[in-house]
């Protein structure tokens, strides 16, 4: 599924609604005023200040600039609730637009809840949708009063047909070009840009089409033939034909006037111009308008977004009220210091390298066209200061991330709470090899919508049979999971990743979810779960998987967890190669700004010098990181003995890397190292194995560099997984000890590993948390603060 579609696409409601629109009129819908709420003050309880302004700001034209965790979506339910409340707007004349399924599904339940402290207002006949879920219900039901016959299918991929495209035209392509040539036509028709105007438009933008974009215009201009020969409408097409109809045809648009006179557009910052176009239509010059967004989290500007729209509310609607919500409850302090100093970093930064140089401006702040959002306020406790390690290597990274998560969650945090958000795709497969290798159970992320997955249909239907049973069970609970068995639920989860454990794993989420509701409703039946799971489905509200979220920084928007690690964080990869004017690179650094308020509480940033052990060494971290993290050479603090870290993880990579010098490993000369390969090669004659594939030569040097006294500390050398520690810990520690006090014994002040200070920053706490030793030692992340923003 492309970009556009995943972010637009119908929701579960939708669905239903299509089934039975067209005995539903949009005209004359609309209920009778509602009458004034005898509570409505209530509403306002809980809400800050500026959440209140939000709700109490009289019926026009308001923008709200709401930065990540500062409640949006709190806000924006209780004036929509307070307005209906107080008479100020009809319930049934409201629609609230989103760009995803799921807030559309989220605005819908905040509603739902709202309905129940406000029964007398009328929530329930609030629309909550995405765009092209209202535009096709309108579109369906005009069609035929209109165009004509029957109204277009919806095609809800383009690929099969870009595909016929391509062969009708005798292009060759693979499938990830024909993605991405999918991709350039959805660019191309949000901003209006037909076949025969695309190869010019290009030009001077920073788009890198997958073909010639002469092959990519003609294949543009043979996919819209096909698909208007086979009367089928892709979502930019709804969009686009609703507000033809709409425009042309007065009736028409004097039923949508008539049904909605109040407007809620969430994430603004993120409409494109045929969004826009269809959002003029629909007000048809009123001004009762709320928009709600955050031009620090533009990151779809490749799809069409742009924040211009929302950056220049004001001057569009110059009555417009302007109300900024700067309160982060999210996040603790220490995560938003970063977030903000992220947001406010000097432009200087984001110029392309010279020579691998990034000058740095410390204090400098980005400017814009536009005045800059202010920064987030913390309201959340104090908590361990986000981390930042340099790594040898992505093989090092990877285990070392799935080492802390594997800690995280032995120390209880569950894996639902935790995420790894990348910047590719393509950074996911090394990850997944680490996290099943450590026995960490994940998830990828943008798979097709959870109650949208056959075995989850199956499922439902299979409990709504199973609750109009004559005979009622004894135990409801009891029954689910013997129901499920019935298609695929086992005790344990089948081996490896695939699609038996995808279809596994949705299963078990749906049982988890059945326990929770009987656990929440002792009394509830069969029956109250059917209901309760087709409203779920409705809203959008699927259960958390059991597992830890592994996603791209683009699919992460809108969602939080308690811990959140970032790694591959190197120039050429955050920013992306391509990226080269300013205008691209500004989009990078609020995709770093994005990943990073999605923490809670924890907060990993790392990046790998090399690809491939015993690689060159020859990447950058991330120059959005310059003046982050300042190497501190002329202290060992903190480190203790075997080159153990100590404030912050900047040069604390598992193996003593260093990384302003590039001394990662001991020397071949180094007793201790000699002395492992002995070992190693008398092992691997007893064993029968090649000595490799006791320790790489590699390992044994960061061995050596390190000279790990424990268990836990041997566990943080790269190369050193559970099952190798487990077989080969014992005879390695003693080795490493009985070599204590040796030449190259790295217990006092030296150089193999130097920590490193964010400005401002100090020496950890020796009571925070659960330790300071390291991501890997005895106290696990928790206490590790090394990195104060």
């Amino acid at each position: 599924m492309q970009a556009g579609e995943e972010r637009g696409g119908l929701d579960q409601q939708d669905r239903q609604d299509r089934q039975d629109q067209q005995d539903q009129p949009l005209a004359g819908l609309a209920a009778p005023t509602a009458q004034p709420y005898r509570d409505a003050e209530a509403l306002l309880a809980g809400l800050d200040p500026e959440q209140q302004q939000v709700a109490l700001a009289p019926p026009g034209p308001v923008c709200v600039l709401a930065g990540a965790g500062t409640g949006k979506t709190r806000a924006v339910a209780h004036r929509i609730a307070y307005q209906a409340a107080t008479a100020r707007a009809d319930p049934g004349r409201i629609l609230a637009v989103t760009f995803t399924t799921r807030a559309a599904g989220e605005l819908r339940a905040r509603l739902r809840q709202l309905g129940q402290l406000a029964p007398e207002a009328g929530l329930d006949r609030v629309q909550a949708r995405t765009f092209h879920s209202a535009a096709l219900r309108q579109l369906t039901h005009f069609w035929p009063s209109t165009v004509g016959g029957p109204a277009p299918k919806v095609l809800e991929s383009k690929i099969s047909v870009v595909a016929e495209a391509a062969r009708r035209l005798r292009i060759s392509a693979g499938l990830a070009e024909l993605r991405d040539v999918a991709g350039e036509i959805e660019w191309a028709k949000v901003t209006q840009i037909r076949p025969a105007d695309y190869a010019a438009a290009t030009v001077g933008t920073d788009r890198s089409p997958p073909l010639d974009v002469q092959a990519v215009a003609r294949i543009y201009a043979a996919y819209e033939e096909l698909r208007t020969q086979r009367h089928l409408v892709d979502f930019e097409s709804v969009l686009e034909l609703t507000a033809a109809i709409l425009a042309e045809y007065r009736a028409a648009a004097r039923s949508v006037h008539d049904r909605y006179a109040c407007f809620v557009v969430d994430e603004y910052q993120d409409v494109n111009p045929l969004q826009k176009l269809l959002l003029d239509v629909w007000l048809g010059g009123r001004d009762n308008i709320c928009v709600v967004g955050d031009p620090r989290q533009t990151i779809y500007s490749f799809t069409g977004a742009t924040p211009a729209y929302l950056t220049g509310f004001p001057a569009e609607f110059p009555a417009a009220r302007v109300i900024r919500l700067v309160r982060n409850y999210r996040s603790t302090p220490q995560v938003v210091s970063l977030a903000n100093r992220i947001a406010t970093a000097a432009a200087v930064t984001d110029a392309p390298r010279r020579n691998g140089h990034v000058p740095v401006t410390p204090g400098a702040v980005t400017v814009g066209a536009t005045e800059s959002p202010a920064a987030l306020i913390a309201q959340r406790p104090a908590g361990p200061a986000p981390q930042l390690t340099e790594y040898p290597d992505e093989p090092a990274e990877a285990a070392a991330v799935a080492r802390q998560i594997g800690t995280l969650m032995s120390a209880g945090i569950p894996a639902a709470e935790i995420a790894v958000l990348v910047r590719t795709n393509a950074q996911t497969q090394g990850l997944e090899q680490s996290l099943a290798q450590a026995g960490v159970p994940f998830q990828l992320r943008g798979a097709e919508r959870f109650f949208d997955r056959e075995e989850v249909r199956h499922a439902v239907a299979l409990l709504r049979a199973a609750s109009k049973s004559a005979v009622p069970p004894d135990d409801p609970a009891a029954e689910v999971r013997p129901i499920l068995a019935g298609i695929g639920l086992t005790p344990q989860p089948p081996g490896g990743r695939g699609t038996a454990r995808d279809r596994w794993e949705s299963l078990e989420a749906l049982a988890q979810l059945a326990a929770d509701f009987f656990a929440a409703s002792p009394a509830a039946g069969l029956a109250e779960l059917a209901a309760e799971l087709a409203v779920r489905g409705a809203l959008g509200h699927a259960p958390a998987m059991a597992g830890v979220t592994l996603a791209s920084l683009h699919s992460a928007k809108g969602l939080e967890w308690q811990a959140v690690f970032l790694p591959g964080l190197t120039d050429g990869t955050l920013p992306i190669v391509y990226a080269q004017t300013d205008e691209a690179l500004a989009e990078e650094r609020r995709l770093l700004y994005v990943g990073i308020t999605r923490a809670r509480e924890r907060l990993w940033l790392s990046w790998a010098l090399a690809r491939l052990p015993g690689g060159r060494r020859t990447r950058a971290p991330s120059r959005f990181l310059a003046g982050l993290a300042t190497p501190d050479r002329g202290s060992a603090a903190g480190r203790g003995r075997g080159g153990r870290r100590g404030e912050v993880g900047h040069a604390g990579q598992h193996g003593g890397a260093d990384s302003a010098s590039g001394r990662s490993q001991a020397g071949t000369d180094d007793p201790l190292f000699r002395r492992l390969r002995e070992w190693r090669l008398d092992t691997s004659r007893e064993q029968s194995v090649p000595a490799y594939v006791v320790f790489s030569d590699a390992t044994l040097q960061a061995i050596a560099a390190t000279r790990p006294g424990t268990r836990a500390e041997l566990a943080g050398v790269p190369g050193v997984g559970a099952v190798k520690l487990d077989r080969y810990g014992s005879a390695v520690l003693e080795l490493c000890a009985a070599d204590v006090g040796s030449p190259g014994d790295p217990s006092g002040p030296s150089a193999s590993s130097q920590p490193a200070t964010l400005p401002g920053g100090g020496p950890a706490d020796p009571d925070g948390g659960l330790g300071s030793s390291g991501p890997d030692g005895p106290g696990g992340p928790a206490g590790d603060r090394r990195a104060t923003p």
